[in-house]
């Protein structure tokens, strides 16, 4: 403590009485003293006081009060507990502890803190603003969206109401031109039997003639014409038209006026700045009247499995061996990496980091720099199909060991999140067998082609079926048979029909846009290019083949 009375030099004074110069120090209480109050000091003999001269103390870092024990100072920190402590503490409650020292331990925390507040007042809160601008954006825009989504309505509802009256107007225009022809048919036959009627009453004149007469001559040239009239002349016979109308479907009606898709509000778990910026909707690209081929990869295979796209000119590939090949589009092979169990891989997916992923056996395995790390492996199920999500999560399709159930799980790491197998009346999404590919749409609907059910199952994010696509609404003959599946940027679901040689496109709907034909020979697998390109694995030519279709 300074003097008040000496101003002009610095001039420390006791602790306990704070009027005279101090001369000594107690290096336990960490207390200075003048000459008068060492020995009061010293009388507490329930301490063992360490008082040395103030110039030879040592120097006594500024520790904290013990929480526990008022007269001692915390020179320690226990990491366990999470609290500092004294050497009393120490040898009692904390002993075995992880200790440390304690300003050591304010100094790291401060440090610690610091950061904090620099994240918090140059990344977080500025982030934190800008969502709430997002939002208050997104509702100034709520009636301009929905209005023209109302509009879009009534406009539909417009164009069926013409559609509806155009069909009326040509059945009653039918129904005319069928009284028409009808009342033609009656006239004709009128005519006919009008000119008999003419002609009997004509015989019957002459014949009462004769009789009147009694002229032999008249009487031995007549000739009977009985015969002739006794077949009557043809009636004809109208079967009235009938309208027939049908019962109205109203599911179809609803499908014919067009769907309106869900509204999804999704709030997104673990949201971090670094992994989940805002996705901004991508330009739309209509489809090209001609899709056409423009590379072609010679993968080496007797037969081709799976295609996954590395970039726009590398794709991963495995087929009928134990190698996966990365290979450019003139068929030069970059890298091989053989499986690690030895086996056959089923499917190959890339993650958004970039390396690949593959199913064999019992296993779901990642190859990162090039070295093979088993992530999952399973206990009475086999891996099939497996695709990447948006977030970095692996959706694997699945069967069981007897081969009588499918399922699709969901994993984050080796974590699984989410198992999808049963709809809302418990039962099966998916039939029984190995063959299944997925994909991820950008709705986050999970699209499964189930090659053995002869249809694509589609289920939303949190498993709820959506609806089935079994083939072209027209197409009874052909069997539709999808393998291989993929989405892209519009949302377009994409299908590999093997047995027909073609592509089907839909909507996220499930509704038919059109095919892809490019002179495909067993197209068995799909992937798409970050700009949309598609490449096609053929399975009995091992080719890829890359095709633009948007």
């Amino acid at each position: 403590m300074l003097h008040p009375q000496r101003s002009a030099q610095t001039v420390l004074l006791c602790d306990l009485c704070e009027t005279v110069d101090l001369q000594s120090h107690c290096e336990l209480c960490n207390v200075n003293l003048c000459k008068a109050c060492v020995g009061e000091h010293l009388s507490d003999s329930s301490k063992k006081h360490n008082v040395v001269s103030f110039l030879h103390r040592k120097s006594t870092p500024n520790y904290p009060k013990c929480p526990t024990h008022a007269d001692k100072h915390s020179e320690l920190y226990c990491e366990e507990c999470d609290v500092p402590v004294c050497s009393t503490c120490v040898s009692k409650k904390h002993r075995g502890h992880n200790l440390c020292d304690v300003l050591e331990k304010f100094s790291a925390k401060t440090e610690s803190l610091q950061k904090d507040l620099e994240e918090l007042e140059s990344r977080i809160y500025p982030r934190y603003e800008e969502m709430a601008s997002d939002v208050r954006n997104e509702k100034s825009e709520l009636e301009t969206n929905y209005g023209e989504l109302t509009t879009a309505a009534d406009q539909q509802g417009e164009a069926l109401h013409r559609e509806v009256t155009a069909i009326v107007n040509q059945r009653k225009s039918d129904i005319q031109e069928m009284k028409n022809k009808h009342l033609a048919a009656l006239d004709k036959n009128t005519d006919e039997i009008t000119q008999r009627i003419t002609e009997l009453r004509k015989i019957i004149e002459d014949l009462k003639k004769i009789l009147n007469t009694k002229d032999v001559s008249l009487t031995s040239t007549y000739k009977s014409r009985n015969g002739e009239f006794r077949q009557l002349p043809p009636k004809v016979r109208v079967t009235l038209p009938s309208l027939s109308p049908q019962k109205i479907n109203t599911e179809k009606l609803r499908e014919m006026f067009g769907s309106l898709s869900p509204l999804s509000i999704n709030t997104e778990q673990g949201y971090t700045m670094k992994s989940a910026e805002a996705v901004s909707s991508p330009p739309v690209k209509p489809l090209l009247d001609e899709p056409r081929i423009t590379a072609t990869i010679d993968t080496g295979y007797n037969r081709l499995f799976s295609v996954s796209c590395l970039s726009e000119d590398q794709v991963w590939t495995c087929g009928e061996n134990k190698t996966m090949k990365l290979l450019n589009l003139q068929s030069k092979l970059l890298t091989s990496i053989q499986t690690k169990s030895g086996e056959t891989p089923e499917d190959i997916a890339v993650t958004r980091d970039g390396d690949l992923v593959y199913t064999d056996s019992n296993n779901i395995n990642l190859i990162k720099n090039k070295k093979i790390q088993t992530v999952i492996t399973l206990q009475g199920w086999r891996p099939h199909g497996v695709c990447c999500t948006t977030a970095n999560d692996l959706l694997v399709t699945m069967y069981s060991d007897d081969g009588e159930q499918s399922k699709v799980v969901r994993y984050s790491g080796s974590t699984e999140k989410q198992s999808i197998q049963f709809d809302d009346q418990s039962r099966p999404l998916y039939s029984s067998g190995n063959i299944k590919y997925l994909s991820e749409n950008r709705n986050l609907d999970i699209c499964v082609a189930d090659c053995r059910a002869s249809a694509v199952v589609v289920v939303n994010q949190s498993g709820k079926l959506r609806f089935r696509y079994t083939g072209h609404p027209s197409n009874t003959e052909q069997s539709f048979s999808p393998v291989g599946i993929t989405t892209d940027s519009q949302s377009h679901i994409l299908t590999a029909d093997c047995g027909n040689n073609r592509i089907h496109i839909l909507d996220q709907d499930g509704q038919f846009l059109r095919y892809i034909h490019c002179d495909l020979r067993d197209p068995w697998d799909l992937c798409v290019d970050i700009r949309d390109n598609l490449f096609v694995a053929e399975w009995h030519t091992a080719k890829v083949k890359k095709i633009q279709y948007l």
